[in-house]
């Protein structure tokens, strides 16, 4: 796998320690990569370094919380001096708040797209900007399959994840003649710490599964493999693409 995917000495940077984030960091330090992760958990960045000796391998923790002014560009700077530079670039971060269109607040519309939007924006920007420098380089972001379906109660989060497919469409058509791909894994239901709460109301995950051919929801070491094709070498020719994984949600 290892020299299939050619990431062994690869310097990643994930911002994103939570389910399907930390799933992916164990997934490059397997690989063989060196991870900086970052996260506004530092307890969730303790347990991941200890569990996965990410110092030892190479690799550091950053905790951070992205939403405040300066801190997208300020973590970029620190993984390069980290790392050296900066091969791989993970999107993981992520919130949602399920409730009717009308329901929501001006500062709810706000939270939700800052965090799973406007960072992406500045992260990307900021990667992009060292990585078409360099010449090469893997953009991979973490959308949703809410951001081509019609979610109701999913407003701000469906928005942010559909403008997030767009805005990585630009970045891979004006970086793409510079060595640099983007793209996005955007799994369905998957069972992490962000859908414990809402999987958990009486009725509910009868009625995702129903929802899916495969008949089941996933599990975030199921993103990973995507996520590190997608990081990979062998994903050099692609590029501006959003890979559904999601038991086939999004076919029916």
């Amino acid at each position: 796998m290892q020299d299939w995917l050619g990431l062994t000495g690869k310097r990643v940077l994930v911002v994103g320690a939570g389910g399907i984030g930390g799933a992916c960091v164990s997934g490059f330090v397997a690989a063989g990569a060196k991870v900086v992760v970052a996260d506004r958990d530092e307890v969730r960045l303790k347990e991941l370094a200890d569990e996965l000796s990410l110092v030892q391998q190479g690799g550091a923790t950053i905790p951070v919380d992205l939403t405040q002014p300066g801190a997208c560009g300020a973590v970029v700077d620190q993984a390069v001096e980290l790392l050296g530079g900066i091969d791989v670039f993970l999107h993981a971060v992520g919130t949602n708040d399920r409730r009717p269109i009308l329901e929501f607040t001006d500062e709810e519309w706000d939270r939700v797209v800052s965090v799973n939007l406007t960072t992406a924006f500045r992260l990307g920007r900021r990667v992009g900007e060292l990585m078409t420098v360099q010449g090469s380089g893997r953009l991979v972001f973490l959308s949703s399959v809410s951001g081509l379906l019609a979610h109701k109660n999913h407003g701000p989060y469906a928005a942010s994840k559909g403008g997030l497919n767009q805005m990585l469409r630009v970045m891979a058509a004006e970086w793409a003649s510079k060595g640099v791909t983007v793209n996005a894994v955007a799994p369905g239901y998957v069972e992490t710490p962000l859908t414990q709460g809402h999987l958990a109301k009486p009725g509910v995950r009868d009625e995702l599964v129903r929802l899916v051919p495969a008949g089941r929801l996933g599990v975030a070491s199921e993103v990973v493999g995507p996520a590190l094709f997608l990081s990979s070498h062998q994903a050099g020719f692609v590029t501006g693409q959003v890979l559904y994984v999601d038991g086939g949600r999004t076919l029916v």
